[in-house]
């Protein structure tokens, strides 16, 4: 039985706000927890996301020159096989998403069963999610779009169609995300814990592909998951919207809440129309990688 919070000592970060782990609330999670996790301050992070404002910025250009560039220079060269590679980097991120989904979604229930739905979007991040073991996990989470990136140099040394869901999907990703670790983002919890959810399944099923084993599941699955998960983050920044001019005081900038709505809504128009080419109209040239 869940611990009440009465009966509790809370952990306190460098700022003096006192969190809880979800072990405290249900002690026979304790083992499977490790006391740097649970001692995790996120504030050092969020500092260095607000102090180094055109860093992503930076990154995101490097990365299209090398999307476009790559392609024009491989047009001339030989593909790369780079099968086994491209296996065990997926296997990589389905493992590393797997970890992550363990940690925060537990999380998020026990927010959404335990909080109004209001506090679990208007909360400050740092006492909700945003510390301890969580917070480490949802810093990860943020910072791991940069090594993503990775993903299209597959692509581009394999000579596969770049489309363009790709690499706006990237580059969006990432700029929301350290935008929304700069200004920690009372909202995040939602998408954290959907995005790790959808890549553990998504990267494992890659990896299997990769290794021409049968995946368990239809692709179109996956697809299917993608898209709930942009209608539900559309859904989050609606709603936030709404609180927020309702005169409900939220720990999330309202630029967040806009480019947030605005990325999430374009994401389900993109994987919508990807869906209806790739499994409707049965278009060959598409394939999201």
């Amino acid at each position: 039985m869940a611990s009440t919070v009465q009966n509790l000592v809370p952990f306190i970060n460098s700022r003096g706000t006192e969190y809880f782990e979800l072990y405290q609330h249900y002690p026979f999670l304790r083992y499977f927890y490790t006391s740097f996790e649970s001692n995790f301050d996120a504030a050092y992070y969020s500092k260095f996301a607000a102090d180094h404002p055109v860093l992503p910025f930076v990154i995101c250009a490097a990365y299209i020159a090398f999307c476009f560039g790559g392609q024009h220079i491989m047009k001339s060269r030989q593909r790369f096989d780079l099968r086994y590679p491209l296996a065990y980097w997926n296997l990589f991120l389905s493992v590393f998403s797997f970890f992550g989904m363990i940690r925060t979604v537990p999380h998020l229930v026990y927010n959404l069963t335990h909080l109004s739905f209001e506090d679990t979007i208007c909360l400050p991040a740092e006492q909700s999610f945003g510390s301890g073991a969580n917070g480490f996990w949802v810093t990860l989470f943020i910072f791991s779009k940069i090594p993503e990136l990775f993903d299209t140099f597959f692509i581009v040394m394999r000579k596969r169609p770049l489309i363009f869901l790709h690499w706006y999907h990237h580059v969006t990703v990432l700029l929301f995300c350290w935008h929304s670790c700069a200004t920690e983002s009372s909202t995040g919890l939602y998408f954290v814990a959907m995005n790790y959810t959808v890549h553990a399944i998504m990267y494992g099923y890659y990896f299997l592909m990769a290794m021409r084993i049968k995946p368990p599941i239809p692709a179109w699955t996956i697809t299917v998951a993608q898209i709930s998960q942009m209608f539900v983050g559309t859904f989050i920044c609606i709603a936030s919207y709404y609180l927020m001019s309702s005169g409900r005081a939220c720990s999330v900038k309202m630029e967040n809440v806009i480019a947030g709505g605005v990325m999430y809504f374009s994401y389900f128009l993109l994987f919508m129309h990807f869906a209806l080419q790739r499994y409707v109209f049965k278009s060959k040239d598409v394939k999201f990688e």
